[in-house]
């Protein structure tokens, strides 16, 4: 399990006085004003997050030590993290952080192995799990529902997939 979890990215500046569009990646957006400082990646630079507001279709942040369009413009596409221990836990049967899913195995119901779970994405119609094959291949698509991912077990570091069957387009005849 990863000791660190991304919960938001940093958009572009929003306005002249240093505020940014904040794109979160936890359950309830506002939540994660709540984690304490947000850090980088690799945990070199740490952000407070002094505000937070809903806008349209992200979050506005005005966030400490940052005062000028300039210096928020500079924050643009970071990735924030956060301390595993500092999350909640997870009470709900079937719910997962993303982090614990990327690195798993993904293996057939009968046990072959058909590749690693390498991200999981959400475009806005339910999270997608990126598998990429063994070997050479392009990565596989996959939604993240019972019917696809019927098993998910941690301790064993695998998920069980179930691809959907195969469609072909037919030409016009």
């Amino acid at each position: 399990m990863a000791g660190r979890i991304r919960v938001a990215r940093i958009g572009a500046a929003h306005g002249v006085r240093g505020e940014v569009k904040l794109w979160p990646f936890t359950q309830h957006p506002l939540a994660v004003a709540t984690y304490g400082p947000l850090e980088t990646e690799d945990g070199a630079r740490s952000f407070k997050i002094e505000s937070l507001r809903p806008a349209k279709d992200h979050l506005v942040a005005r966030i400490a030590g940052i005062g000028d369009r300039d210096a928020a413009e500079a924050l643009r596409n970071l990735d924030l993290y956060v301390a595993r221990d500092r999350l909640p836990p997870i009470e709900e049967p079937d719910t997962f952080y993303h982090a614990d899913l990327v690195g798993l195995d993904a293996v057939t119901e009968g046990g072959a192995q058909v590749g690693t779970v390498h991200a999981v994405h959400n475009f806005g119609a339910g999270d997608i799990l990126e598998i990429m094959p063994i070997g050479r291949g392009d990565p596989v698509m996959l939604p993240f529902t019972e019917t696809t991912v019927p098993k998910v077990d941690l301790a064993a570091r695998q998920i069980v997939v179930v691809p959907p069957a195969q469609t072909e387009a037919k030409e016009d005849e």
